[in-house]
């Protein structure tokens, strides 16, 4: 169709602002990091234009001078669309799109974008779609010029321009058929978690930045072959596979989607069925690429997160992973300025071992000592026997005829049911 291009032709302009309480240099790094975001969405930058101004110009953002200087440097760029590297208003989104005569979409739209791009199950597809509706609907009043404008590209992915033309109403509509669906979704989450807490399984989750090498890590523990690439929020759909600990104690371990600066709200909000996974778990390991300048602004956009789904009373481990990009000094220097840094490399296998030993011990951590006197007389005291040494590290066994004494260690969860022996007496005490 004439005046469409495919996202994969699309030269983009990216826009900053260094404000007053902005510094330049965390400008240019945030506008590198919105150039990695237009190459996920398939676009390629070939205009880059950061302005500095005490603040924001309430209707077009960028002073008007700065506007008509980008309107001429796009038009002799042939630049199809334009990327603010913050949110815009609904106000400036329509003005900006008047006065420079093409697409303008912001950061929040953009990540939205890439989310559609990656999502592939049906569940990743609702929540991408719920977010973006939220995010457009306040956005759709006076826009019929300007979405007739967008054609295809970045930007439009998800719900697409013929939901997006429909009246408020049917949008509104969507939005809480949408909701009621991811609320299904989520009782279907919390089902599978209750499941997999009464097969006493210890969950632990991966958290990080995007590209922090969440993945790579997860198929090197697991032993699987999920798609790992440089490219940003290629995992999506959060996957769980079990991994065996060196003592034989099975853990569930689940990588989550990665993490960015500035997660829009709205995306956050949609994507909570899948990130009280994280809140959910019995142990969080949070991977920091530590090769990467930025690592310490990065770990600090996850706790963020990790405070939003109320994730932060789970215990985390701090992983710094791709350690053989470094050099000595520098694994010394990571080393001191965070003792309880646990270096590692996912891509050679570096340390990965020692990570599997500091999760047994984090997880034994969290165990009871009990004394259980079991009559194997009783068939099912018999099979009780059975169940606490799967399920437990039996330190004494003690017999004399039918009747057994274990001193045992089980998770403190299960603690209790441990102590449901049928017609026994049963004494615990906590670990020194």
């Amino acid at each position: 169709m004439q005046g469409r291009r495919s996202a994969m032709s699309e030269r983009a302009a990216l826009v900053g602002l260094v404000t007053g309480s902005t510094r330049r240099l965390d400008a240019e790094r945030s506008m590198e990091e919105l150039e990695g975001l237009a190459d996920a969405a398939g676009a390629r930058v070939v205009l880059r234009v950061l302005q500095e101004r005490p603040k924001p110009d309430s209707a077009t953002f960028l002073g008007a001078g700065k506007v008509e200087t980008l309107a001429h440097a796009a038009g002799e760029a042939g630049v199809d669309v334009v990327v603010f590297d913050n949110e815009l208003s609904p106000a400036q989104l329509r003005e900006l799109g008047k006065r420079l005569d093409r697409k303008v979409i912001d950061r929040t739209q953009l990540i939205l974008d890439i989310f559609a791009r990656r999502a592939r199950t049906r569940e990743g597809k609702l929540q991408v779609e719920l977010a973006q509706l939220k995010y457009l609907l306040p956005r759709l009043v006076g826009m019929g010029t300007e979405l007739s404008r967008l054609g295809g590209g970045i930007g439009t992915r998800g719900p697409g321009e013929t939901k997006l033309e429909a009246d408020r109403r049917r949008i509104r509509v969507r939005i809480h058929t949408l909701e009621q669906e991811i609320a299904t979704v989520r009782r279907r989450r919390a089902q599978l978690r209750d499941r997999r807490h009464k097969g006493e399984v210890p969950t632990v989750a991966l958290v990080g930045y995007t590209n922090a090498g969440k993945t790579t890590l997860f198929n090197r523990l697991t032993r699987s072959d999920a798609e790992a690439s440089d490219a940003l929020f290629v995992t999506l759909d959060p996957l769980v596979r079990k991994v065996m600990l060196s003592d034989r104690r099975p853990l569930l371990l689940s990588d989550t989607v990665g993490f960015i600066d500035r997660l829009p709200h709205t995306l956050v909000a949609a994507f909570r069925a899948t990130l009280e996974e994280t809140a959910d778990a019995d142990l969080v390991l949070h991977v920091i690429d530590a090769a990467n300048p930025e690592h310490e602004r990065q770990a600090a956009a996850v706790h963020r997160v990790l405070e939003e789904v109320g994730a932060t009373e789970v215990p985390r481990v701090e992983v710094y992973n791709k350690i053989d990009a470094l050099g000595p000094d520098e694994r010394r220097r990571l080393q001191g300025q965070d003792p309880s840094a646990l270096l590692i490399s996912a891509a050679t296998g570096e340390g990965c071992e020692e990570l599997l030993d500091v999760v047994a011990a984090r997880l034994s951590l969290d165990q009871q000592r009990i004394t259980v006197h079991l009559d194997l007389s009783d068939p099912a005291q018999a099979d009780r026997l059975g169940w606490l040494y799967r399920h437990g590290r039996v330190h004494s066994h003690t017999s004399a005829d039918d009747h057994v004494s274990l001193e045992v260690d089980v998770p403190r969860r299960l603690a209790a049911q441990a102590l449901q022996v049928p017609a026994a007496a049963a004494r615990s005490s906590r670990h020194a």
